[in-house]
């Protein structure tokens, strides 16, 4: 692409492995540290603490005051933010090239030099456990969803919700979050991403400036998580609802991600997820909502880049007086078809060029491009798969998406979950 040029790759002394990707088009940079440590790597017992030291991060340091960090970045007319998942936790920062300098030296003083204490995790403990009642006890939908994980992981700590269970959140306290701190928030645990208007050799020496002072922590142990075991029956979560108007369902399945897959095995699955309900040229849209006209909505989704396994899910929703039976029906059927006759060579072709394209388009976009390269790199991964996906996936076959569908859209292992209308109960 114009203005961009292949990515440097280098480790500072410390551990610290750093990625810049040079793309000249627009004078911002994109800044952002993520470190291997997700809601899926906390201790039994302490659920939420990988979010809750999130919001703590932004807390004053013995460098700098509490807010500092915002009103810099403010003052320049940039942007911030920070997220958790279940197997990394990023802040990022989109500034002008010439304040790059400023937000390392930022996010290098609070990775050790945080100050916690009693007053600030009270204060912020409440801050989260009111995020915690808005956006799942308030939300219909994310109260299932956190349902539907707990039920299609048995055993693998995907099934915790990344924000923690309430009452698990209530006791979390200064001890642990230092003991969390200690543990993760090191050079040889994080990996730095910038893109933009740069130049290697400059970030390389701002890196060393900043993150290259702060000493090596201990050596990272091996992130073994607890295996799933195998799934082997149906299983089913209903809730209903008075806030809810529009019934919807989802099925999911566990598959294996990029990380734990066989070569060949995820990229399979990615294709999959396109032909079945990758957009509106997939067979669920032209089906059901197309031709048919029974669905308001239906899709299909494999999140691929995880640590451990993964899901695959179809979903739909009714419209008009279609019933939802109806369209989970619909969407059962476009699986059993490709199951027995898989898809043509046509099809794949057309799926292909839509899924490599949208790799182009995100290269488009600078947060999405550290986004990329930070979540792969965050997740087992290295530079090398990021720029070898594309070819990876156009050596899909047909016959490889057959196989993925009939290994793993087996019904009768899989975890459906049902939204639906209070007057719908017991229906």
């Amino acid at each position: 692409m114009a203005g961009e040029k292949s990515p440097s790759d280098f480790l500072l002394r410390n551990g610290m492995e750093v990625v810049v990707i040079p793309d000249h088009r627009a004078p911002i940079v994109t800044h952002m540290v993520w470190y291997k440590v997700g809601s899926a790597d906390e201790p039994p017992g302490k659920s939420g603490i990988a979010h809750f030291f999130e919001h703590l991060m932004f807390k004053a340091t013995a460098n700098h005051a509490a807010g500092e960090l915002d009103r810099a970045v403010s003052e320049i007319g940039g942007s911030k933010n920070a997220f958790t998942y279940y197997d990394f936790t990023a802040f990022h920062e989109t500034v002008p090239p010439s304040a790059l300098g400023q937000m390392m030296s930022y996010e290098a003083d609070r990775m050790r030099n945080l100050v916690l204490t009693d007053d600030v995790i009270k204060t912020e403990r409440d801050v989260i456990l009111e995020e915690r009642r808005s956006r799942i006890e308030n939300n219909p939908q994310a109260v299932l969803t956190e349902e539907l994980d707990a039920t299609l992981w048995q055993n693998q700590p995907y099934r915790i919700s990344v924000v923690g269970w309430m009452q698990e959140i209530q006791q979390l306290n200064r001890e642990d979050a230092k003991a969390f701190y200690d543990a993760h928030y090191h050079p040889n645990s994080a990996v730095l991403v910038v893109v933009g208007d740069v130049d290697p050799d400059a970030v390389k020496a701002m890196a060393e400036r900043t993150y290259g002072k702060i000493a090596r922590g201990p050596d990272l142990p091996p992130r073994i998580r607890p295996v799933e075991p195998e799934q082997n029956t149906r299983r089913t979560v209903t809730l209903t609802d008075a806030r809810v108007s529009v019934p919807s369902f989802s099925t999911q399945w566990v598959v294996p991600s990029y990380h734990t897959a066989k070569p060949g095995e995820a990229e399979a699955l990615d294709l999959l997820a396109e032909i079945l309900g990758g957009g509106n040229r997939s067979r669920l849209y032209q089906e059901l909502v197309v031709k048919q006209g029974i669905a308001s909505s239906a899709a299909a989704y494999f999140q691929g880049t995880m640590l451990d396994a993964t899901n695959f899910t179809v979903y739909g929703a009714p419209r008009g007086d279609a019933k939802l039976s109806d369209v989970e029906a619909a969407v059962d059927a476009q699986i059993a078809r490709i199951v027995k006759d898989g898809v043509c060579d046509d099809e794949l072709e057309r799926a292909k060029t839509r899924y490599v394209r949208s790799m182009i388009f995100t290269r488009d976009k600078q947060d999405e491009m550290a986004n990329l390269y930070g979540w792969t790199l965050a997740t087992g991964g290295n530079v090398k798969d990021v720029q070898e996906w594309p070819d990876r996936i156009r050596k899909v076959t047909a016959e490889e998406v057959k196989a993925a569908a009939a290994r793993y859209l087996v019904l009768d292992h899989s975890t459906t979950g049902y939204l639906l209308p209070q007057q719908q109960a017991g229906n």
